[in-house]
């Protein structure tokens, strides 16, 4: 049995005597390919170990016998998932709070991307268009380039966030739903399990799981999509048509074209939610004017938040040249502080043992990252952070040359001629940032 829409790999592992003497009696049909191309994906991936501190590089010491050991599990109906590692990062709040992720062993990443090969190509073609988290062909970008034509075209915005999401997922409720899609007895059967897999905590102690959906593993956003879809998305389209929204996971903005009009939305949402164990945070759920030069007043809140992008009035100019006030998004307040911490966490000042090309090679993938999100839309606000790489690159070079030590305009000069010579060296250069001020057409 294959999934529906699956095509096998191109590539092949090296056939073991074991596969040759498969047992086709399993009570459950799992195609090993599709266990093969499970662990394609986990690996290309890559990931932290699991509670059993076993990398991908572990896994494929012995990795013919290791993925026949999951197929044989699952097909037979003997595999249970092990405790998912608990790791604590700090959320995106601003406020000094931490976010839990669930980290699972390699073997269990796999198993569970087996069941997402399975059961994704059967919910993928009902979901909505405006549903873009962890879908093929959508992304975070799509979401924000909606958002930003809806917020010229309409004059507010429900800023939604709900409490806790994946840590307050009713189990039950969650295979009720995944039951619309799937009557398969394995899928069914391992979904469960995974659900109540225990937590081992920092301290190595287990905590047993009797609601949530651990962020971190490969099933939970197929699982958080499928329930988000009959919760808030079908139900949007069916009562509250003509309000458009977007929607990333939790993550959910509706457009409105009245402020009465938004509380009304916001009231039914949170009644609607209310029905499934859910709430509405009741200080970060705000409503929203987009303000801009053709909407007069002012409201309290007239700013948003939206996938590390921040919507508010900005000074733009049009095709003529004339400048006028956008309801546009740029990279957010939050975004521009955790890239700055992060360049802060490189030292780059105190790599004095490394070449201007190392350097390069060691920051560009994560420069380049950020310029192809946050540059999308509005891009000069990103400037002034990656500027900051430029200063740290300066003292930097003048830690390692003495005859640039005594004076900063020596080292800018010298870094400037490098740019010169090199300009596609750093990732940031070829953005527009030289060392020496903004390059042609940067703005």
């Amino acid at each position: 049995m294959e999934p529906r829409g699956y095509v096998v790999p191109f590539y092949s592992l090296n056939n073991s005597a074991e596969e040759d003497t498969l047992d086709k009696t399993k009570p459950f049909d799992i195609s090993i390919e599709v266990v093969r191309e499970a662990y394609a994906r986990v690996k290309v991936k890559q990931g932290a170990a699991g509670v059993d501190g076993e990398t991908i590089e572990d896994f494929e010491e012995n990795l013919e016998k290791n993925l026949y050991q999951i197929w044989n599990r699952m097909s037979s109906g003997t595999y249970f998932p092990p405790a998912v590692r608990s790791v604590e990062i700090p959320k995106n709040d601003g406020k000094g709070g931490v976010r839990r992720l669930g980290i699972p062993t390699v073997s269990d990443r796999i198993a569970q991307t087996v069941i997402k090969l399975y059961l994704e190509p059967d919910v993928e073609p009902i979901f909505h268009q405006d549903s873009y988290g962890y879908r093929p062909n959508k992304s975070a970008l799509d979401a924000v380039a909606s958002a930003r034509k809806r917020c010229w075209r309409y004059n507010w915005v429900v800023d939604l966030d709900i409490r806790a999401f994946f840590d307050t997922l009713d189990h039950e409720l969650v295979m009720q739903l995944v039951r619309k899609h799937t009557s398969c007895r394995w899928i069914l059967l391992y979904i469960e399990r995974w659900l109540k897999a225990p937590i081992q905590l920092q301290d190595g102690s287990l905590q047993e799981r009797n609601c949530g959906s651990p962020q971190g593993s490969v099933i939970s956003p197929l699982l958080s999509n499928i329930f988000m879809h009959h919760v808030f998305d079908v139900w949007m389209q069916q009562e509250i048509q003509h309000v458009p929204f977007e929607r990333y996971a939790d993550d959910a903005i509706a457009h409105c074209a009245t402020e009465n009009q938004a509380k009304y939305v916001r009231d039914r949402i949170a009644q609607r939610l209310a029905l499934y164990k859910l709430e509405l945070h009741p200080d970060k759920t705000r409503i929203v004017y987009c303000k801009d030069d053709d909407r007069k007043g002012s409201y309290e809140h007239e700013k948003f938040d939206f996938l590390g992008y921040e919507f508010r009035p900005r000074l733009s100019k049009n095709k003529r040249g004339k400048h006028f006030v956008n309801f546009t998004p740029a990279v957010s307040t939050k975004a521009k502080k955790r890239m700055s911490q992060e360049m802060r966490s490189w030292g780059i000042h105190l790599r004095s043992d490394k070449s201007i090309q190392d350097l390069a090679r060691m920051f560009n993938a994560t420069v380049q990252g950020w310029i192809n999100y946050y540059g999308r839309f509005y891009k000069s606000e990103l400037y002034s952070t990656l500027r900051q790489l430029n200063h740290d690159l300066e003292i930097w070079a003048r830690k390692k040359y003495k005859r640039l030590r005594a004076h900063g305009t020596r080292a800018v000069r010298w870094l400037a001629s490098i740019a010169l010579r090199e300009p596609n060296l750093f990732a940031h250069w070829r953005f527009g940032l030289r060392p020496d001020g903004w390059a042609m057409g940067a703005g």
